[in-house]
């Protein structure tokens, strides 16, 4: 049944693993083009003059313990949604996570970051469901990911959803009905590398949309949308609420309405082992869509350490982020679905990604005590 909520070596040596990130039939994108990509809704290529400054809006308490853990967390760009929780989520640990400094570390986005964890690069990672779907099968972004991974990609802390989804021009909204009406049509579903693109396009597969994949600048899509360029666009949110920045923008550039699937379309969807979830159009800044509610297709992002952090040590981090979420979402709206319910939100990422990466021994006890976890997913916990 459809939930209906209401409000998303070295660097190169990283990047080499990813040269895949064009599906087949997608036109090439070099390694300097990916290094660029931040994939999670930000401002678009990376500034390294910007490294390092984005600061936490949340207390960092009386400093650091000299004698505690450090842990080079990658995320993605400065500027972008993954790169801006991860500060204050860092900020949160370092004052209340006894034995641990972490430290956020910038890349060209999260597919560099599972790459580096995976190859030793960095101590934990920013990786989203669809990341770890194409991993563990050797698959697009991630081809010949297992030929060179030194670490197994394990679930830890899931941080909030994003929800993906499709808008076409208001001109053309009595030409397409359905996503299926944009069989054959050219859409931009997000730059090539970005998770964002392989979420809505999965769902896209599965409702059977055999669409034409064109790439344009996310800072022009909504004007590529008005003069036909191209057919439609993803529109996204993340938590429920919020759309990407570059989304609204192309909102001001264009009349542009929400695309919903059909009812068929949604449980085929449903079928393929996705959710269906309802976002309320007002979260937009049109105020017209053409919809009384967007239905999205959410996925997880997550920040994940490895079985190199023990289970106890896991169990106090996931503790000490459940008591500080309300901390969390005023400081990130990001937060708000986690600060909802986050043994919930857990609950939903591991089931996101069960069949394709195992679940922290120390998360698995802790949402067993949470009273949400599936004993169906016993032989799923890393050893």
């Amino acid at each position: 049944m459809r939930s209906r909520t209401l409000a998303t070596g070295s660097i190169l040596a990283a990047v080499s693993l990813a040269v895949a990130a064009c599906d087949a039939g997608v036109g090439d994108v070099d390694d300097e083009e990916l290094a660029e990509e931040v994939e999670d809704g930000g401002n678009g290529g990376g500034d390294g003059d910007q490294e390092g400054t984005e600061e936490p809006q949340i207390d960092e308490g009386e400093g650091a313990d000299p004698d505690a853990t450090q842990i080079d967390w990658a995320t993605s760009d400065v500027g972008s949604a993954g790169h801006t929780a991860l500060v204050n989520l860092s900020a949160l640990l370092n004052r209340e996570w006894d034995g641990y400094e972490t430290n956020v570390l910038p890349t060209g986005g999260a597919l560099q970051s599972v790459v580096g964890f995976a190859t030793n690069e960095f101590d934990a990672y920013y990786g989203a469901d669809i990341a770890f779907a194409e991993a563990s099968e050797n698959r697009d972004r991630y081809e010949g990911f297992s030929d060179d991974a030194e670490r197994e990609l394990v679930q830890s802390f899931w941080a909030y959803p994003m929800e993906t989804g499709l808008a076409v021009h208001a001109d053309n909204a009595d030409q397409f009905q359905s996503w299926s009406d944009l069989s054959g049509q050219p859409v931009f579903t997000s730059p090539a590398p970005w998770d964002v693109r392989a979420n809505v396009e999965s769902a896209m597969d599965a409702a059977g949309v055999g669409h034409e994949y064109v790439e344009v600048d996310t800072g022009v899509a909504g004007n590529s949308l008005d003069t036909g360029d191209i057919s439609a666009m993803v529109a996204y949110t993340t938590s429920e609420s919020n759309p990407a920045p570059w989304v609204a923008e192309a909102e001001l550039q264009t009349d542009m309405q929400i695309l919903n699937p059909s009812d068929e379309e949604v449980q085929a969807i449903e079928d393929a082992g996705h959710e269906v979830v309802s976002v309320d159009p007002a979260n937009f800044e049109s105020d017209d869509l053409g919809v009384d509610e967007a239905l999205f297709v959410p996925f997880f992002y997550g920040f994940h350490v490895g079985t190199n952090i023990s289970a106890d040590d896991v169990y106090a981090m996931l503790d000490v982020v459940a008591e500080h979420a309300d901390e969390l979402a005023e400081a990130d709206p990001a937060y708000q679905v986690l600060a909802e319910d986050p043994a919930e939100l857990q609950r939903r990422g591991v089931e996101s990604s069960i069949e394709d990466a195992a679940v922290h021994p120390g998360m698995a006890e802790w949402m067993r005590d949470q009273g949400v976890w599936d004993d169906a997913w016993d032989d799923r916990i890393a050893q």
